[in-house]
């Protein structure tokens, strides 16, 4: 493994840092938060201008820019628009679409939540041959941006297995609503009630799920470092500054362990993310490394949210702060697409039917 990053993915990174330093300012994310759409078209836009979306370098590139956005807790859809859906689309035949994304005219949605946190064993949704093409039936919980999305990619079971459809939100029998969650980004219920599709809504074949999964993980687990990281940086800082007895109280022996632990947490998400995204990136067999990493980014994530709340005390929940983001934020990671048991489970029965 090369723990480097590459030069060019930390150049990225470092322009995604200087536009959402000019773009997110404390005032403009209380505003966001009060919105009904937690959804930053302004910093959308900008980073399409700045050929963000469209600077395709591989899922070391995309987990780069996922940890810059994590870390200022970016209200835009790049994990699921464009680190999901646009590289799949390019991958599997559907390159004009990925590049509508690219240019900031279209945003999709990836309809795979609700089935990675249980980790079942069929989608929620099934599909079944009509003259002339598909007819799609079922629904999907808490579609991450949802509301803003115009194309949805969702699994359906077929009688040759899950297979991955372009439904568009015009197509008549769509049916959308919006859901609040924890963090206040555009979620939404997504009602399938014979959709029918021609042949071309199908992208690629019965590996195309599997795919999805994968980049998937990868990057919500770069994303939960950027958040984790940030979190932890902004408590080190406040437990500097802040007082008790005359001392500052990261001087105090079980704060300061707390911080220790934090810090060793991080850097356990850091190696087992990376790790993971190397091996995607490199073609190689990763399904054991993006267990252990989300599992990390889970079980890791719950420990460093909780100790930067609490060092903080009652600013930490402060609405009229910064820190209640990252606390949100990093629930929500720790339980989108499955969360710390359900990730060792999966890495235990990998590690059981392997040979000794």
């Amino acid at each position: 493994m090369d723990f480097e990053i590459p030069a060019d993915a930390r150049e990225l990174a470092g322009l995604v840092r200087q536009i959402t330093d000019d773009q997110l300012s404390q005032q403009r994310l209380r505003s966001l938060d009060a919105a009904t759409e937690r959804f930053d078209a302004k910093l959308w836009s900008a980073l399409a201008a700045a050929e963000v979306l469209g600077a395709d370098l591989g899922t070391e590139g995309d987990a780069a820019v996922l940890v810059e956005l994590g870390r200022c807790v970016a209200p835009v859809p790049y994990l699921w628009s464009v680190a999901v859906a646009a590289r799949a689309l390019a991958q599997f035949g559907r390159a004009e679409l990925a590049d509508e994304i690219a240019a900031g005219r279209l945003i999709a949605a990836v309809a795979l939540t609700e089935d990675l946190n249980d980790l079942p064993e069929a989608p929620t949704t099934s599909a079944r041959r009509v003259d002339g093409g598909w007819e799609l039936d079922g629904a999907k919980a808490v579609v991450p941006h949802g509301t803003i999305a115009e194309l949805f990619l969702v699994p359906a079971a077929t009688d040759d297995g899950a297979r991955v459809f372009l439904v568009r939100r015009a197509d008549a029998g769509v049916g959308i609503e919006g859901q609040t969650v924890v963090d206040g980004d555009a979620e939404a219920s997504l009602e399938l009630a014979g959709v029918r599709v021609d042949d071309e809504a199908v992208l690629g074949g019965p590996e195309v799920l599997p795919w999805l999964i994968a980049r998937a993980i990868a990057g919500l687990c770069a994303q939960q470092l950027g958040v984790l990281e940030r979190a932890l940086e902004l408590t080190a800082a406040y437990a500097r500054e802040r007082k008790q007895f005359d001392r500052p109280i990261g001087s105090f022996q079980a704060v300061a362990q707390r911080l220790a632990d934090a810090y060793i947490d991080v850097e356990a998400v850091r190696l087992t993310t990376w790790e993971a995204v190397w091996r995607l990136g490199a073609g190689l067999p990763a399904s054991a490394e993006l267990a252990t990493a989300k599992f990390w980014a889970a079980d890791a994530g719950h420990r460093v949210a909780h100790t930067a709340v609490h060092v903080h005390g009652g600013t930490g929940i402060d609405m009229e702060g910064s820190l209640h983001r990252y606390f949100v934020a990093a629930k929500r990671a720790e339980f989108t697409l499955g969360g710390a048991t359900a990730h060792l489970r999966r890495l235990g029965a990998e590690l059981a039917a392997a040979p000794a």
